[in-house]
């Protein structure tokens, strides 16, 4: 698959991409409108998830959502890891393509989570820069997702939602609007979730992740 999808847009509901699912997905009937794969799922050269990721990208229109832009870190932007998004980028075309508003890595050392990032004016304008690079280097506006978090910077002195609209103004980027982390954050750092989605811009929303979460009490 080459050439550009012919799945430009999407509407309606969507489903995270699994590969248990993908023999269900090529036979069955019964589908959601569209899927959303793991970009870093499929960066490896050849193989069996990219060949089925192949097929049903002819079927179904995709998004791509990332974990390993590190799009907060104050290392360099990970060349390696950009040329094989782009390679997927520019041979699946994806309808979307999002990754989160984060730090994953620091000194070159892999956190394995998605740790939030010091809200300042400063951070703001350090992620937005990055996340220009990116835009740039893929040719298209990115997605950031915002995340839920457990702890939060002392020198923080912007409200998450002030943050989150400074870097999407700043960089000109997208939001794919997590409703579940900004319940899971506002329970845990006692702010209004409302307040929080209303001061969101609607132009800025282009899609909407909804998960369960489980209270763990004070753990």
């Amino acid at each position: 698959m080459n050439s550009a999808s012919p799945f430009s847009s999407l509407e309606g509901l969507g489903l995270g991409l699994r590969s248990q699912h993908y023999q269900d997905i090529l036979s069955g009937q019964n589908h959601p409108q569209w899927f959303e794969a793991l970009t870093d799922n499929y960066m490896g050269d050849g193989g069996l998830p990219l060949q089925y990721l192949s097929q049903i990208a002819e079927r179904f229109p995709i998004t791509f959502h990332g974990i390993g832009l590190s799009l907060g870190s104050l290392d360099p932007l990970n060349q390696d890891y950009l040329k094989k998004l782009k390679a997927l980028v520019d041979r699946f075309q994806p309808a979307l393509v999002s990754d989160h508003l984060c730090w994953t890595s620091a000194s070159g050392l892999h956190g394995h989570d998605l740790f939030p990032m010091p809200y300042t004016e400063l951070a703001a304008k350090h992620i937005a820069e990055r996340i220009e690079q990116v835009q740039e280097y893929l040719g298209r506006q990115i997605l950031i997702e915002n995340v839920s978090s457990y702890l939060e910077f002392k020198d923080s002195y912007l409200s998450e939602v002030d943050f989150l609209c400074e870097v999407l103004e700043r960089a000109d980027c997208l939001l794919l609007c997590d409703i579940n982390n900004i319940y899971v954050s506002a329970q845990n750092h006692q702010f209004d979730a409302k307040d929080y989605l209303a001061r969101l811009s609607a132009d800025r929303v282009k899609e909407l992740h909804l998960a369960g979460f489980e209270d763990q009490g004070t753990h």
